[in-house]
């Protein structure tokens, strides 16, 4: 029997057979379904995370302060000492302290209300000098950002996200507005350009009002923290400098604060360990979750495998027959695996279908992307197919054993 007999009578078995052939086909559709949009959604979050943190700024390092220990011994989480001030910032932009460095910026945050004469939100305020544009690669869509005479001269102006100006002033500009902080009244000078959603928490980056450190300073901040800041932002010449910079970074604050790196009152962190730990930890939830889709493949493939068998059972005397009339075990086998791998294939390319368009519907519902690579595309293909293989080998080995007189026998 030549290749093209045996698909024909392969694909004529499985045309006789319809409904069974259908669910067959719907078990191996669900496991490469539930495979390809998973694996998807762990794609298109490490995607998403890695592009969050570049938006961060570009050869960025971030410096944000110790951990304090109460009077009772329990210590608090990173970031909730007071250990780094606008002088450790000073000292970071000095050339001959840290060559590698190409910009600093200090950030002193709170949280506080604003008001306008009609409506009042309350977001972050940020304390902090002209450099923080670069430092964290943002944009002034309209009007201008803080300057140095702003901070020179305790100037009361301030900059806002668009979620901040959507939420005090509608669809009005905000350029010339005034807004209400701490009891005291600001300008509003600029509005920053759009950046999204922090990849590490629910809150927004263009929810946010920028004001000079020194007006912050003097305005907002308590009198026994006016020299402090929330974080600092470190900005590399470029990214093969960015190591040299980490060690000058953590070699000057400890000489500045009198400790060791060991017994280091601060913590420095690059861009890219946060991409690795992040994409680690989205690998890692991936590869979970795609082995509890793969189970569904098995059940699949042994629904293929148990199909087959009752064909071989139903078949018996069809297979004697075409024995009796020369076909070899050779051609037995032959037809009984293209019809497995043709049921597994079809099962997996309809799967691959039903994936493709949930990537395209989820992201509405879910609010994130999912992303359906080729390789993970031609993957689920392929172990489709070696699914429908492996399944029909031993269906299709006891058809080619069968003795033709012992198969016409059978009642």
């Amino acid at each position: 029997m030549k290749g093209r007999d045996t698909a024909r009578s392969a694909f004529e078995a499985i045309r006789g057979h319809r409904m069974r052939s259908i669910l067959t086909m719907i078990g191996i559709l669900i496991g490469i379904a539930a495979v390809t949009i998973t694996v998807g959604i762990g794609q298109g979050a490490q995607t998403q995370v890695a592009s969050q943190i570049d938006k961060l700024g570009s050869n960025l390092l971030i410096v944000t302060p110790g951990s304090t220990t109460s009077s009772s011994g329990f210590r608090g989480g990173r970031g909730s000492a007071t250990t780094l001030s606008q002088s450790d910032a000073t000292t970071l932009a000095n050339p001959q302290v840290a060559p590698d460095v190409a910009a600093v910026t200090g950030v002193a945050s709170t949280s506080s209300v604003v008001q306008t004469s009609g409506q009042n939100w309350t977001t972050t305020i940020d304390g902090t000098s002209p450099n923080w544009l670069t430092t964290r690669d943002r944009t002034v869509t309209q009007g201008r950002f803080i300057t140095a005479q702003d901070v020179a001269t305790d100037n009361p102006v301030v900059v806002i996200g668009t979620d901040t100006s959507s939420e005090l002033f509608g669809t009005q500009s905000p350029i010339g507005q005034t807004v209400q902080i701490a009891g005291s009244t600001y300008t509003v000078v600029g509005l920053l350009n759009s950046s999204g959603s922090s990849s590490s928490s629910s809150t927004s980056d263009d929810d946010v009002v920028i004001m000079p450190s020194s007006t912050y300073a003097t305005r907002v901040a308590a009198p026994a923290s006016r020299s402090a800041v929330s974080t600092i932002y470190v900005q590399a010449k470029d990214g093969a400098d960015l190591s040299a910079a980490y060690q000058e970074v953590q070699n000057a604050l400890a000489t500045n604060h009198g400790v060791t790196l060991a017994g280091a009152d601060f913590t420095v962190t690059s861009q890219q360990s946060l991409v690795a730990t992040a994409t680690s930890t989205n690998k890692t939830l991936t590869v979970m979750l795609g082995g509890i889709a793969a189970i569904s493949l098995l059940v699949g493939g042994i629904g293929v495998m148990n199909i087959m068998l009752v064909s071989v059972t139903e078949r018996t005397k069809e297979i004697g027959l075409r024995k009796s009339l020369g076909a070899t075990p050779r051609a037995i086998r032959s037809q009984f695996l293209t019809e497995a791998s043709t049921l597994g294939l079809a099962g997996g390319a309809l799967g691959l279908g039903l994936g493709v368009g949930a990537a395209y519907f989820l992201p509405k519902v879910l609010n994130q992307p999912v992303t359906i690579s080729p390789v993970v595309a031609g993957g689920s293909l392929a172990v489709s197919l070696a699914i429908g293989v492996i399944a029909g080998v031993y269906p299709a080995a006891r058809a080619a054993q069968l003795a033709p007189i012992d198969a016409l026998r059978t009642p």
